[in-house]
């Protein structure tokens, strides 16, 4: 038996690195998510820098290092806001954007859907990234090789 309804046809969606954004007290990577024929557009992706330029302070806790994941899903989209805290865990932060703006979706279950298997592809290089940073003098410098080191893009 499957959880898979026999009506939903996979798609590919393109990921892609864009331009991080650094906010007091962290620095977040950049990632846009989309189906190649819903692309995400410029007014989408500044109104949801603006949200975490508002927002940030509000996000508790928050490491200083993280990445973001702007996903568009159908008409609406996900700001999936992850940091990294307390050394090696990964937390998350969810804003859903509809024709009303972006709002931020509280986790009040005790089981929640997490990441999507599209999300998973910057998840999966961003655990990577991490564990690298980790081993490393965790200084500056590595901080900066962990903002460079992004996922190459494409579709997943």
């Amino acid at each position: 038996m499957t959880s898979v309804s026999p009506d939903y046809t996979h798609r590919r969606k393109r990921l892609s690195a864009g331009e991080g954004i650094e906010l007091p007290g962290v620095r977040l990577k950049w990632y846009d998510l989309h189906r190649e024929d819903h692309e995400i557009g410029d007014d989408v992706r500044k109104e949801a820098r603006e949200i975490l330029r508002a927002e940030i302070g509000g996000i508790t806790p928050t490491g200083d290092l993280g990445f973001v994941i702007l996903h568009r899903v159908g008409d609406a989209y996900l700001l999936v806001v992850c940091t990294w805290l307390n050394d090696n865990e990964l937390w998350e932060t969810v804003y859903l954007k509809d024709a009303a703006g972006f709002e931020l979706i509280p986790f009040g279950e005790t089981a929640k859907g997490t990441y999507c298997v599209w999300e998973m592809g910057a998840i999966l290089h961003e655990q990577q990234a991490w564990i690298r940073y980790l081993f490393s003098p965790r200084d500056a410098e590595a901080g900066r090789a962990y903002l460079a080191d992004r996922h190459p893009g494409g579709l997943i």
